[in-house]
């Protein structure tokens, strides 16, 4: 009887097989992967932070020190409001630290550049903090020490380098450090706000990893004060634009919806608009017609994707570049295999998946930026290479 049996269970195997690879081909071509597990590593909150808040007219300064073993304490130092902190950021995956100083902070961010300097620009980090790193070092962005050695040129930061990942607290940090030692040395590090920043600025925290639904309790706060009004890296962050030209090139996580074109709204609106709104989420019928245009999860400039539908044409695109003195866009939010030039270099897609922390998946990810120099567009990989587009 079980030779009776041999065949039909082939004939199942042979099929079940036939699906999942169908399955996984169609997985893989919408940008689905296969998760190995988290390291335990990923979940480690001794030594974290620093995290720094405005509290009773202070910056209290605090650490999360101990373990699961010894038990946890909070260790917390208040400074006066203008002081310079010194202070030391902890990366378990590698046991790596950096040192930063948490500087009073500034007025918010210009909008518009003009300069011969290159763009390096990557989006999407989501708080992989060793992905980030390890691609600055392969590019001479920095050091293999993590000091800034990119001279008077640019770094680009197009959005949600926050929630997922498990080092959102070291990215942040790290980008902090960056973008002081690069003035100093006279370049620029321009952090574009993208949906995802908006998103924790306003409270709403689904996308952040659970582990900093532990470390605000450590805190005695709620995991949507961390980049809170109070928080000095939620203050910071409310500073940076939505929107910034640079060389001539607009940078935008999500995109220029056409009717955004059509109301004549300047980059300066568009980013003051935006910023009355990082602390308040957006309803329908919230606001006027213009704002609503710039501050919707549909329309906004950090949430729009339809430069990969059918609602966008060369001719929408071309009207958006005239309108703001723009040669090119360059945007992130869209997930794409790799860098790439679409609409004859009048639009740059660099989202892709960068590799995560902590954890391994199927396909492997690597990093990818995109180069601008002399007008001429590059493909940047996480080795160093540069591939002309």
């Amino acid at each position: 009887m079980f030779k009776y049996l041999l065949r039909p269970l082939g004939y199942f195997l042979i099929v079940s097989l036939v699906l999942l690879t169908i399955a996984a081909i169609l997985g893989f071509s919408q940008h689905a992967s296969i998760s190995l597990g988290d390291a335990p590593l990923a979940y480690k909150v001794g030594d974290d932070g620093p995290y720094a808040f405005y509290e009773n007219g202070a910056l209290k300064v605090s650490y999360i020190r101990g373990s699961r073993d010894e038990g946890f304490h909070v260790e917390t130092q208040e400074y006066a409001v203008n002081d310079a902190v010194a202070a030391e950021v902890y990366f378990p995956l590698d046991d790596s630290r950096f040192n930063i100083k948490i500087s009073p902070l500034s007025d918010n961010e210009n909008a518009l550049y003009q300069t011969s300097s290159p763009i390096l620009a990557v989006s999407d980090l989501e708080g992989n903090y060793k992905a980030f790193r390890d691609f600055l070092i392969a590019n001479k962005v920095i050091s293999a020490d993590l000091q800034w050695i990119y001279g008077d040129s640019h770094l680009v930061l197009v959005g949600d380098m926050v929630d997922r990942g498990f080092s959102t607290t070291q990215l942040l940090w790290f980008i902090y450090k960056l973008e002081q030692e690069a003035q100093q040395a006279g370049g620029k590090v321009h952090y574009i706000v993208g949906n995802h920043e908006i998103k924790n600025m306003q409270g709403n925290v689904r996308s952040a990893a659970n582990k900093y639904i532990a470390i605000a309790g450590f805190l005695r706060k709620s995991s949507s004060d961390l980049l809170g009004k109070d928080a000095f890296l939620g203050q910071w962050l409310a500073t940076k634009n939505t929107i910034e030209r640079i060389n001539g090139y607009l940078f935008v996580h999500g995109g220029i919806h056409p009717d955004i074109v059509k109301n004549d709204i300047s980059i300066a609106e568009i980013n003051s608009l935006n910023r009355e709104y990082y602390r308040h989420m957006y309803y329908p019928g919230l606001a006027d017609e213009k704002t609503s245009l710039v501050i919707s999860t549909q329309t906004g400039p950090a949430w729009y994707r339809g430069y990969f539908k059918e609602d966008n044409t060369e001719e929408t695109l071309r009207n958006t570049l005239m309108f703001y003195q723009a040669k090119s866009v360059i945007v992130g939010h869209t997930i794409q295999f790799n860098v790439n030039s679409q609409y004859k270099n009048k639009l740059f897609a660099i989202d892709v998946k960068h590799p995560n922390d902590y954890r391994t998946s199927l396909p492997f990810k690597s990093s990818e930026g995109l180069l601008i120099n002399n007008d001429k567009f590059y493909r940047v990989l996480d080795d160093g290479e540069k591939i002309e587009l």
